[in-house]
């Protein structure tokens, strides 16, 4: 299993999550983004650069990504994408996509995009918060456990 970061808008200490847990493992780690990423001097432990536009990250980690392996991100789409190849999704706050749940995502996604279009203030997540980092560190263990199982 490789883990892959949508790492633009990953927060910090989820990286250092997922830092921890590449080096324990030994498990490979790309973090992918359109900016320089510090990272620990690790030989399973990656950045990957790509150049700035829309949905480049995005691209370049469902080109890359394969079935079995893991990728962590908020994007939906994103999501949505990478489990069509037969990928793991889990999002910075904790929250396992599968195929069943993505199609609701998806749909919730859209329509507030249409609030918002339309004027109405939607309002963005609230801060990564303590409990949103221990539910994230506690499914990367479930996922990352079970695919080393198999």
């Amino acid at each position: 299993m490789h883990i892959w970061v949508d790492a633009d808008a990953c927060p910090r200490p989820i990286k250092e999550i997922l830092f921890r847990a590449a080096q324990r493992t030994g498990l490979p780690l790309t973090l992918v983004a359109n900016q320089p990423i510090s990272i620990p001097r690790a030989d399973n432990i990656n950045a990957l650069q790509v150049a700035s536009g829309f949905d480049v990250a995005d691209n370049e980690i469902v080109r890359r990504s394969g079935a079995g392996d893991l990728v962590i991100t908020a994007d939906i789409p994103l999501a949505a994408e990478v489990i069509s190849k037969g990928c793991a999704a889990l999002n910075p706050r904790g929250e396992l996509y599968t195929k069943e749940t993505i199609g609701a995502r998806l749909n919730m996604r859209d329509f507030m995009d249409t609030l918002r279009a339309s004027g109405v203030n939607t309002g963005g997540p609230p801060a990564l918060n303590q409990g949103d980092r221990l539910a994230f560190a506690n499914q990367l263990d479930r996922l990352i456990t079970a695919r080393q199982k198999q």
